[in-house]
């Protein structure tokens, strides 16, 4: 009997769980260990946000689908991974021995220039510790008249959060202002010009107020780089990935970031019975985005893998279209359409955008939700 410890119940994970219950191994024992009951699916944060989705149309039911397969649930964050003894200790104190592993758990928020703020400050990921504060500032801001938000990041995460609050506070009456802060590249960098024209005019519909310059926190809000000092109540950080610390002392090979070294077939590169997809990883081979579409298209290719390493046959290798489509979430229902030098906008964008992310959701849901789609 071999042991198969997925740890993460990211979005390649997924794929795992579903192709060893179409598939099972024989003698294999698969474990998922992973933080909480649910995934929440990050392309739904911002129309939740805005108030188009429940909460629990957002999550898919790791529960569920691990039974579906046959593993075993902990429900535990890793704390330590030692890779030459191939074992995992755990949150609730647990340890776990594995013949193969496979990392899908995320990235943390980057938000070491953020850390002044203390309680005001809130990062997008944990994404279910974003899910539980959030309400709590919506009511914060209903509260009091000339709330503040800062949402800091200038990227795709960035740019949807400031535009689902500004619509959810103006949807709740507040007189609340956002604030936009992006690096001085602007916002959407790597986007096409395009893009970036399309999301700038959606911001200024929005009546965000945009900083285009390097932030630092402060006890009171955030300072940007030429002095100024913008009061917050709560300041949002989309500021980019940021390895678990754990992996530093893991024993395997990282890159300079900190994230885990892998091949095209997501093997690590200084251990063999260790694979990794999603944010936890990066390649040598290639520069990818931390993105969940090429966790989405890895996930296939890590199935495979995985039962190849078990079996013996041939590992396969995951290779990333040339261009990758972003349906960017606009507020209202809306969307940017982003692809290479190709740009589009507007309902019917928003449309599509619901349409895959349900779908998504749905595909993964042992039961549809009686819940009407948004649309």
């Amino acid at each position: 009997m071999k042991r198969l410890v997925l740890a993460g119940g990211g979005h390649a994970h997924l794929a795992v769980l579903e192709h060893f219950a179409k598939a099972p191994v024989a003698n294999l024992e698969l474990v998922l260990a992973t933080p909480s009951r649910y995934q929440y699916y990050s392309g739904m944060l911002p129309g939740w946000l805005a108030g188009h989705y429940a909460q629990a149309q957002c999550r898919i039911d790791l529960a569920a689908l691990a039974a579906r397969a046959g593993a075993r649930l902990i429900q535990a964050p890793v704390r330590q991974l030692r890779a030459d003894a191939r074992t995992l200790e755990l949150g609730d104190g647990g340890r776990l021995a594995y013949d193969l592993l496979s990392l899908d758990v995320g990235s943390a928020t980057e938000v070491s220039a953020l850390q002044a703020l203390g309680d005001k400050l809130l990062p997008i990921k944990p994404l279910d510790a974003f899910f539980a504060r959030w309400p709590d500032v919506l009511q914060a801001a209903q509260a009091r008249a000339g709330f503040c938000l800062v949402v800091v990041g200038g990227g795709a995460a960035g740019l949807e959060v400031a535009l689902a609050a500004a619509y959810a506070l103006r949807g709740a009456s507040c007189t609340a202002s956002v604030h936009l802060v992006a690096s001085e590249s602007g916002m959407l960098a790597g986007h096409a010009p395009s893009v970036q024209q399309r999301a700038l005019r959606c911001a200024q519909a929005a009546r965000l107020n945009l900083h285009f310059q390097r932030a630092e926190g402060h006890q009171d809000g955030v300072r940007l780089a030429d002095g100024q000092l913008l009061p917050a109540d709560c300041v949002i950080a989309a500021t980019g990935a940021q390895a678990h610390a754990w992996l530093e002392s893991s024993g395997l090979n990282l890159d300079a970031a900190g994230f885990v070294q892998v091949g095209a077939d997501h093997r690590s590169s200084s251990h063999l019975q260790v694979f990794a997809a999603g944010d936890t990883c990066a390649r040598n081979d290639l520069m990818l985005q931390k993105s969940g579409v090429h966790a989405v298209r890895a996930g296939p290719v890590l199935a495979h893998n995985l039962r190849a390493a078990i079996t013996g046959a041939a590992l396969r290798s995951y290779v990333p279209r040339r261009h990758t489509l972003y349906l960017l979430a606009c507020g209202p229902r809306q969307a940017i359409a982003s692809w290479g030098g190709l740009s589009a906008q507007g309902r019917w964008v928003w449309r599509w955008k619901n349409h895959i992310d349900q779908g998504f959701v749905r595909r993964h849901s042992l039961a549809k939700s009686g819940s009407k789609p948004a649309g």
